[in-house]
């Protein structure tokens, strides 16, 4: 699900001292990273900004935590830090979330997204499933569950309406969910997770850590490539971003390159996204002799938006002519240039076919590549 005219917003302005430490919690480490920098990682590729609300007194902290995300201070109470984070918001719609749930996972914020196509607010929560007592030392009685939710974040909106909400609004609020319904707009629930859960004490560190480890299984896929193109006229090809001599070009809408395009090919297998047709169809005249490494490009950042990264890239061209070998490094480094990899996880070779089948007769040049993608 890829941003569109979204922004994230971290309420991050707080003391958090029940948490100890010595260091507001959305500072402290978690797994090595400080627990607001992990809250918006969360987010990576769903949203087109992100504004984090501080404390005025945190600003060295948040800048080394989190380099280059847009800062603006917040208030006395959390309203009023929101709507602080609202007048600098510029997109339609906007995701609030506290900077102590940074194991939401995906989903949760998918669902919240997909609801705003259809309404001006939707938060996450979970069914209250615990019998309710009331009561101080002794239990004095009981409530009904039914109809009861524990909330989560984050909690989406369209901009505008949320900004006359808050502005309507009198005091603070537990959430924004509460300023939202007391200007008459309806909010959709959408699922939420136990994994999201919020650090307030010493002891939800542990659980944290304890969640971070149990959710480190990695998600590892696999997609295979293959492509032919066939001579024509010209004085050279294009093979993994290279420009190689020879005395025929090949035949394409782009530039032909069957190498790009066999990798292209193998990202989007693995990520189960179609071919480099489904994306840049050859019928569209915008791509005819258009460069092929934006073709892979787009592939890696759509790997990227989905929480993968490049493990390792193996290509094999298979001709009779041009050879290969002297250019090999060039293009190697042009793929990994490319796909932003180390060269030492990219392959690039060549096999010939014996000089049987049309490769073997010097009719066209075919290539197959498989790619590897792991979970970021």
């Amino acid at each position: 699900m890829a941003p569109s005219d979204r922004t994230l917003l971290i309420v991050a302005a707080g003391r958090g001292t029940r948490a100890g430490g010595g260091l507001p919690k959305q500072y402290r480490p978690l797994g090595g990273r400080p627990i607001v920098a992990r809250s918006i990682q969360a987010f990576d590729g769903l949203v087109d900004d992100v504004v984090l609300v501080i404390h005025p007194d945190d600003k060295a902290l948040a800048e080394a935590a989190c380099p280059g995300v847009r800062m603006v201070h917040g208030a006395q109470t959390r309203s009023g830090s929101v709507r602080a984070g609202l007048a600098a918001v510029t997109t339609d719609t906007v995701l609030i979330h506290d900077a102590a749930r940074p194991l939401v996972p995906r989903h949760v914020i998918e669902g919240v997204i997909a609801a705003l196509a259809h309404g001006p607010a939707a938060a996450p929560a979970l069914p209250v499933t615990d019998a309710l007592w009331r009561g101080a030392t002794t239990v004095e009685g009981t409530q009904d569950r039914s109809g009861l939710w524990r909330a989560q974040t984050p909690q989406g909106f369209h901009t505008q309406p949320l900004r006359a909400a808050h502005a309507a609004f009198e005091g603070d609020a537990a959430d924004d969910v509460e300023v939202a319904r007391a200007h008459g707009l309806p909010v959709v629930i959408t699922p939420g997770s136990d994994d999201n859960l919020k650090i307030t004490t010493p002891g939800d560190f542990d659980r944290a850590e304890r969640h971070m480890r149990e959710r480190t299984t990695m998600d590892f896929r696999v997609g295979n490539g293959f492509d032919v193109h066939r001579f024509g006229d010209g004085d050279h090809v294009m093979l993994c971003g290279v420009r190689v001599p020879h005395g025929r070009g090949l035949q394409g809408h782009s530039d032909a390159d069957v190498g790009l395009h066999t990798i292209t090919d193998a990202v989007y297998g693995a990520l189960a996204e179609g071919d480099i047709g489904t994306h840049f169809p050859p019928s569209d005249p915008q791509w005819k002799g258009a460069e092929s490494g934006q073709f892979l490009r787009h592939a890696v950042d759509l790997a990227a938006s989905r929480g993968f990264a490049i493990a390792n890239v193996d290509c094999t061209l298979i001709c009779e002519m041009p050879k290969i070998g002297p250019h090999a490094a060039a293009m190697r480094g042009r793929v990994a240039d490319l796909m932003g990899l180390e060269v030492d996880r990219v392959s690039v070779k060549a096999t010939t076919t014996e000089r049987l089948g049309f490769a073997g007769r010097g009719e066209g040049i075919a290539c197959q590549a498989t790619v590897a993608l792991v979970s970021k």
